[in-house]
């Protein structure tokens, strides 16, 4: 199915693109290609599809109704939330047999249980639109991505989300107590329970969550709440190693403990494209450090705690040589700012010229040597390329990134995508890490987690893969 060239477009049968339009409506059946075009391509331009139809339900019943009658035509459908997500798992493939399915329409936020400090969401919702709701309602919805403006709940979920609060509240299937999924076969799925505590039989939500579209259609789930913080103080150091980062780290920990809710590390390299590239930032500290570390303290009882725990934790880390610098930030719009640079940093990689990105884990403890041994590395397949590191030093999760030679030819780095990628993740799998720490597998990294995964651990997912999906029709091409 997938071995059809550019030069060879495939399109649906007109009747069939009818009969899945009379599900939802023409309006919101797309056909036309300029209309088409918003949902094929992703965002970084990596990855670009085909399709005759773009589907857009308003309710669970139909995107019900569209998956039975996929099922019916052996029509391949690829699942679309919000179209942010960096593997290419939301695009569908060139061969245009696909279907896309975008949840957008469905929504609503359905419930805000305070007592329960539960909420319960549809696919569509975007994860801004539910911070600010939750907020609202007296509560905090701690996933936080940069994307967080269009990123939508469905994808979230799918993907497995991770970003700046995983530390302290846990990736997107922590913060997940129940789904409701439509299945291939159409059947709904209605498990949007609100139970922390449920120990009947299998965990069937974890399997959809992180599944990439490839089992089900998420259309709604029952997520986390917790209490807003009384007093939120963020503070920017700099320090000399990324060994130093991982002492402070240590520290924070033994200090705060729970109220730790971040701890992002930055090399010089980003924080210098930052300043140079970024729109509105601010340089947060007078002198150039090695490394840099945002460290967000987050207190239950009062900001007066908040402020007393962090600056003891700086002193202590001033005192005992850890920390070159340091400053706290005076007030919640500085504290906005410091949030700000690092949300940016990013897209600021994107003027240096082309770069191979890695989105990798490694226990908390090796990130030093794994970025000394993974800095050799990247000299060995091209001398002189620019290493570009920042990540959640709290979870454990680097995106080590790479930028062409100042001067270079971006195509001809480009070229050297793949021995980069095996270059890093021989680094990675050395220190049992993960080459895929919250961005998922999709198209991107398909046939490296094949190639490399335990045989068993494939053989158990295809066989999951199979019991769900025997007609192949869920986001074919994408994980396994």
């Amino acid at each position: 199915m997938n071995d059809l060239t550019d030069d060879q477009p495939f399109e649906l049968d007109p009747a069939l693109i009818d009969r899945f339009a009379a599900i939802v409506g023409e309006k919101y059946a797309l056909r036309d290609q300029p209309d088409i075009a918003p949902y094929i391509t992703e965002r970084r331009g990596l990855w670009h599809g085909r399709t005759s139809l773009v589907l857009r339900p308003g309710s669970v019943e139909e995107v019900s109704r569209i998956m039975r009658l996929a099922t019916e035509t052996g029509t391949p459908v690829v699942p679309q939330s919000g179209n942010t997500g960096l593997v290419g798992a939301q695009v569908p493939d060139k061969s245009g047999h696909d279907i896309v399915l975008s949840l957008s329409r469905l929504n609503r936020i359905r419930e805000i249980d305070v007592l329960s400090n539960t909420v319960t969401a549809e696919a569509g919702v975007i994860l801004q639109t539910l911070q600010e709701a939750a907020d609202a309602a007296g509560r905090l919805f701690p996933l936080s991505l940069a994307a967080q403006g269009s990123c939508q709940i469905g994808g979230n979920l799918s993907s497995n989300a991770g970003g700046t609060g995983v530390l302290a509240y846990g990736n997107a299937r922590e913060l997940c107590l129940g789904v409701e999924v439509v299945l291939p076969t159409g059947e709904v799925f209605d498990d949007l329970r609100k139970l922390k505590k449920d120990n009947t039989g299998y965990d069937l939500k974890n399997l959809f969550v992180g599944a990439e579209g490839t089992l089900g259609v998420i259309t709604a789930a029952v997520l986390k709440l917790f209490p807003k913080p009384k007093g939120r103080e963020v503070a920017f150091a700099g320090l000399s190693s990324a060994q130093a980062a991982l002492s402070l780290f240590t520290l924070a920990m033994d200090r705060a403990g729970a109220a730790l809710t971040a701890f992002e590390l930055i090399a010089k390299r980003p924080y210098d494209f930052t300043l140079r590239h970024g729109q509105g930032v601010t340089r947060p500290l007078a002198d150039d450090w090695p490394w840099y570390v945002l460290v967000q303290v987050s207190s239950g009882r009062s900001e007066e705690d908040g402020r007393a725990l962090i600056e003891e934790i700086l002193s202590a880390g001033l005192e005992q040589g850890i920390v070159g610098d340091a400053v706290v930030a005076a007030s919640l719009a500085q504290g906005d700012a410091f949030w700000n640079f690092r949300e940016t940093l990013p897209e600021c990689q994107k003027p240096e010229g082309a770069s191979i990105k890695h989105d990798i884990s490694v226990p908390i403890a090796a990130i030093p040597d794994f970025i000394e041994e993974a800095a050799v590395a990247v000299a060995s397949v091209s001398p002189g390329a620019r290493v570009v590191c920042f990540g959640h030093m709290g979870d454990g999760n680097l995106h080590y990134n790479i930028s062409r030679p100042e001067g270079g030819d971006d195509e001809a780095f480009l070229g050297l995508y793949r021995p980069m990628n095996n270059a890093v993740h021989e680094v990675v799998r050395s220190f049992h890490g993960s080459i895929s720490a919250e961005h998922g597998i999709g198209q991107l990294k398909r046939d490296e987690l094949i190639a490399t995964a335990p045989p068993m651990a494939i053989d158990l997912m295809r066989r999951v893969k199979a019991a769900f999906d025997p007609a192949g029709i869920m986001n074919p091409g994408k994980v396994i």
